[in-house]
C-alpha cells in the first residue's frame, strides 16, 4: 500500500514563500512519476506540477511557472514543492499524488493518479 503524507502548509502573506514536502511509504516511488495538485474551495482540483522518476522531466501549470519548483529526493522518498512569490489565488489544499509509471502524462489530470495524500492547507493573505 502506497502512503503519501504532506507537510509544510501554513498561512503567509502575499509575496511570501512556503515549502511543501511529501513523504512516501517505503516502497516508493523512486521509479514513478510524482505530482502536486491543489483544490481551492468551490473549485475543481487542478494540477500544479509533475516530476518524472529521474527528475528529467518537470512540468508546471502556467499559473505557477517561474514561482514554484518541484524536486524529489529518491534516497529519502520525498518530493517537495518550493513556492515563492505566493499570491492569494494560490490559497488551496495541496495534494501529493503518484501513479504506476515512470513518466508523467500531460496534461496533468487527476484521474491519471492512483495514490493520494490527505493534503496540506496553504493560505495566502493579501
Amino acid at each position: 500500500q502506497v502512503q503519501l503524507v504532506e507537510s509544510g502548509g501554513g498561512s503567509v502573506q502575499a509575496g511570501g514563500s512556503l515549502r511543501l514536502s511529501c513523504a512516501a511509504s517505503r516502497y516508493m516511488r523512486s521509479n514513478h512519476c510524482m505530482a502536486w495538485f491543489r483544490q481551492a474551495p468551490g473549485k475543481e482540483r487542478e494540477g500544479v506540477a509533475t516530476i518524472s522518476a529521474s527528475s528529467t522531466w518537470k512540468n508546471y501549470a502556467d499559473s505557477v511557472k517561474g514561482r514554484f519548483t518541484i524536486s524529489r529526493d529518491n534516497d529519502k522518498n520525498t518530493v517537495s514543492l518550493q513556492m515563492n512569490n505566493l499570491k492569494p489565488e494560490d490559497t488551496a489544499m495541496y495534494y501529493c499524488a503518484t501513479r504506476d509509471g515512470a513518466g508523467c502524462p500531460t496534461p496533468q489530470r487527476e484521474y491519471d493518479y492512483k495514490y493520494w495524500g490527505q493534503g496540506t492547507q496553504v493560505t495566502v493573505s493579501s
